[in-house]
């Protein structure tokens, strides 16, 4: 690295030169023969650094950059361009690139690889056009720990990449538990008053899956699918890597298998079916891994679950654990065809969960899809906390999955309700029809996950409506009859258990004497989820939170910190602080992939010309003058 800077150093030496001695035809003999023997030196000095700077800068074509030099600027331009395009040929890729755009630093620049899908919002609909509202449950929480990251590095995410369902849902409710095991999950329900907009209702739906101890979680058949590739030679990528695992492995018992495949240039088998409390081989199997080479992805996801089917376990946990930084960039390219072998393998009883490390190539939007097709849970690590969080203190939920393809429906009561909105699951949304279509995939949910999802919706009586009421259609004055004065919707959802092909219903209608009439009287963990989803909106930078601010956003979730064992509810506070301090810094504007700060660079002066006054006798007096 001190190779690199030197040579950039020399580079911008040689820069400065040439432009000096473009610019300066009125040098004297030994002026000139001083620049040219310094300018000798220092091409000399370019010539000593390329052989080291070859070695330590990438080849990343993508980072490739070309530099022009303005016409008009000096006196010489031409002949100052010509020798800059000749130095930008003894250099690298992006070394010349760098300096043609000073104050953005070399990580903003890779954090700009990142791959964070953007999202539009969902609008406002009118009950009266659109009264179903169908999608998929989500239980990811990687969004959430992306943007803690982020936030921690003072920097808020680009517009529309933040999954707010997903923030949600990192956090833990007091719902209630199941009352029978027949029905896997309760279903919970709290209304009260919006805290986004004046005169509207905030309807919290809330799932909570049937607690598992880890004892009980039977046999396990685990594989590990770890990227090695030269991109994970990170502290916060491989090494936390190895130790999340060891943590994980620590939970195991005779009974599980543990499997290790790595992928880099090639895929390999380093650990086949041990059991799982052989601690000293797979300690020493993760101990033993490198990183180096390029990532062959496709091909480590085929062995893996070569892998997985030789050692599976009927009535089992079966499950490929994908460990990454980033995307598949050599061998099997084809995202589809991964998509098509993920749900292949998960019709025969092997899921995927994938957990996301570091940043500077990574491909969230990619490590999403992956869990959703592979009937499992997508996670980021980003500290050894979140690797305990997830692979330790949560191990039965992101390991046993309790019920397949849950979907939930809500009817909304045109005589009461005017408007609502879905509070994210943008990419969860689910046709009417494929409520009943038993064949359309939808997420599952874990021992002991909890789901919430969030309303916003207006009464029909209320002056905040975004629509105008129809002129034609539905007639209040004939029509009410037909309508309950007293639900304002009716909950549907539809599951898979464990074994069986077929879903089961289950209804639930939501009364409006149920909702509380001031949002201080709600629960603390209605008032948390609504300040989760808030920051969340406020990040995406929401076109429907007109009453709702950052401050808002922390002295809510301050009023509800309830339960807070592990301190994850305090560090949203801080986390929301932070943010509101970036929210209000200029500097902050929209990057390719991600928000980066970039200092304005401010134009070079016009060399000031000293205008001399001219000369005039004293004894002269002439008219002219």
């Amino acid at each position: 690295m001190k190779s690199v800077q030197g040579f950039q150093l020399s580079l911008i030496s040689v820069s400065l030169l040439l432009a000096l001695t473009a610019c300066g035809g009125q040098q004297g003999d030994a002026e000139k023969d001083s620049a040219a023997a310094t300018e000798h030196q220092q091409q000399e000095e370019v010539k000593e650094h390329r052989t080291l700077a070859d070695q330590a800068i990438s080849d990343d074509k993508s980072a490739d950059m070309s530099i022009s030099v303005p016409s008009g600027i000096y006196g010489a331009g031409k002949q100052a361009s010509e020798r800059m395009i000749k130095m930008k040929s003894l250099s690298r890729h992006h070394v010349m690139g760098q300096m043609s755009a000073p104050g953005v630093s070399a990580f903003s620049q890779a954090s700009n690889r990142n791959n964070f899908a953007r999202r539009t919002a969902n609008g406002i609909m009118v009950v009266g056009e659109i009264p179903v509202s169908t999608f998929s449950i989500d239980t990811d929480t990687g969004s959430y720990t992306t943007l803690r990251r982020w936030i921690n590095q003072g920097r808020l995410p680009e517009k529309g990449t933040v999954r707010v369902e997903e923030m949600i849902n990192y956090f833990n409710y007091q719902y209630s538990t199941p009352s029978t095991v027949e029905q896997p999950f309760s279903v919970n329900t709290e209304l009260a008053p919006s805290p986004y907009n004046e005169h509207k209702m905030l309807l919290r739906i809330g799932l909570k899956g049937y607690e598992v101890d880890k004892s009980q979680l039977g046999a396990s058949n685990l594989v590990f699918l770890l990227d090695v590739s030269g991109s994970m030679n990170s502290r916060d990528k491989l090494p936390l890597l190895k130790t999340s695992l060891k943590m994980l492995s620590q939970q195991l018992s005779e009974q599980d298998h543990v499997s290790i495949v790595v992928y880099a240039g090639a895929s390999g088998v380093v650990l086949d079916g041990v059991k799982g409390n052989d601690t000293q081989a797979i300690n020493q199997a993760l101990n033993s891994l490198k990183a180096g080479g390029s990532t062959n992805g496709g091909a480590g996801i085929q062995q893996a679950y070569r892998l997985a089917q030789k050692h599976f376990i009927q009535g089992g946990v079966n499950r490929v654990i994908l460990a990454t930084d980033g995307d598949f960039n050599v061998g099997t390219t084809d995202h589809q065809a991964l998509m098509d072998l993920i749900a292949a393998k998960r019709d025969q009883g092997i899921a995927l969960t994938t957990l996301g490390f570091g940043q500077g190539n990574y491909n969230d939007h990619l490590m999403e899809q992956l869990a959703d097709k592979g009937n499992g849970h997508y996670a980021y690590i980003d500290t050894l906390n979140e690797a305990r969080k997830v692979l330790v203190d949560e191990l039965s939920s992101t390991l046993l999955t309790i019920a397949k393809d849950v979907k939930i429906q809500v009817e909304f009561n045109p005589a009461i309700v005017a408007e609502y909105r879905l509070i994210g699951y943008e990419n969860r949304a689910l046709n009417r029809e494929d409520f009943n279509n038993d064949k359309v995939d939808a997420g599952e949910i874990g021992a002991g996950h909890r789901v919430t999802a969030l309303y916003e919706i207006s009464y029909v009586d209320s002056p905040n409506q975004a629509n105008d009421k129809l002129r034609y259609g539905y007639d209040n004055a004939t029509g009410m009859e037909k309508y309950s004065r007293d639900e304002i919707a009716f909950l549907k959802l539809r599951y898979k258990p464990i074994g069986e092909d077929t879903s089961r219903l289950i209804s639930y209608a939501i009364r409006r004497d149920s909702g509380v009439k001031t949002l201080a009287q709600a629960s603390d963990d209605y008032r948390f989820s609504a300040a989760v989803a808030g920051l969340g909106q406020l990040i995406n930078q929401s076109l429907y939170t007109h009453d709702l601010s950052y401050s808002k956003v922390i002295d809510l979730a301050n009023s509800a910190m309830g339960q807070d064992a592990f301190g994850y509810r305090h560090e949203f506070v801080q986390l929301a602080k932070t943010a509101r301090l970036l929210a209000g810094q200029e500097a902050v504007v929209e990057g390719e992939n991600m928000s980066r700060v970039i200092h304005p660079i401010k134009p070079m002066p016009k060399p000031k010309v000293e205008v001399q006054p001219k000369y005039i006798a004293p004894h002269i007096i002439s008219p002219e003058y």
